[in-house]
């Protein structure tokens, strides 16, 4: 069993009471299924890595917590993953219950383990095809070449991640105002948060 790691730890303490014992089974059941599994921090959400690859991860908002596979559909089934309202293909989980059983989220951690073994490659989703490329603006990308570990933070996140700080850049009306958020989103990358880091774990 690989050793526990203490920021995933911190953030279920700091989840919502709701949230704290759907987390806490879920980290239980996916150690217990997968012994090799990797604890870390991706995107602020606690994620679980076999093999260097990610394998599923979890988080808590204010109102609901969410769980999902890497692979997602390959999972679970593209109707389940299709059908989810959250991130995630489990939908806005309130309680334990709101869960499969522990014997089919164990069959389910195996099958991803599975997917990662064979080389299994995530298929771009149905989103990712209908919205275009993100779209750096030139002042969000000067600040970034002047700050090694926001860009390479920016880079490393996924392209909904990156849509959402470049959409709150450049939603500002006023000039001072973009600049504002220009400084606050580099200093937010730099320590690898994403855009609402603020809301998850709430």
């Amino acid at each position: 069993m690989t050793a526990a790691d203490r920021r995933i730890d911190a953030y279920i303490a700091q989840a919502a009471p709701f949230a704290q014992p759907i987390l806490q089974h879920l980290r239980a059941l996916v150690r217990a299924a997968c012994p090799e599994v990797e604890e870390t921090l991706k995107w602020g959400m606690p994620s679980f890595l076999y093999r260097g690859k990610i394998l599923c991860a979890m988080a808590a908002f204010k109102q609901h917590a969410t769980f999902g596979f890497w692979h997602g559909a390959q999972v679970v089934g593209a109707a389940q993953a299709a059908g989810s309202d959250a991130m995630g293909q489990f939908g806005r989980l309130t309680r334990v219950a709101d869960l499969p059983g522990k014997r089919e989220l164990t069959r389910l951690v195996k099958q991803a383990m599975a997917l990662i073994e064979s080389g299994a490659t995530r298929p771009a989703t149905r989103t990712a095809e209908r919205k275009p490329p993100v779209r750096t603006p030139d002042d969000l990308a000067a600040a970034l070449r002047k700050n090694a570990k926001a860009r390479a933070n920016f880079e490393a996140f996924p392209p909904s991640q990156k849509r959402e700080y470049v959409e709150w850049i450049e939603a500002a009306k006023r000039e001072a105002t973009r600049h504002a958020r220009l400084i606050q989103a580099v200093e937010w990358m730099a320590q690898g948060k994403v855009r609402n880091w603020k809301y998850v774990g709430r």
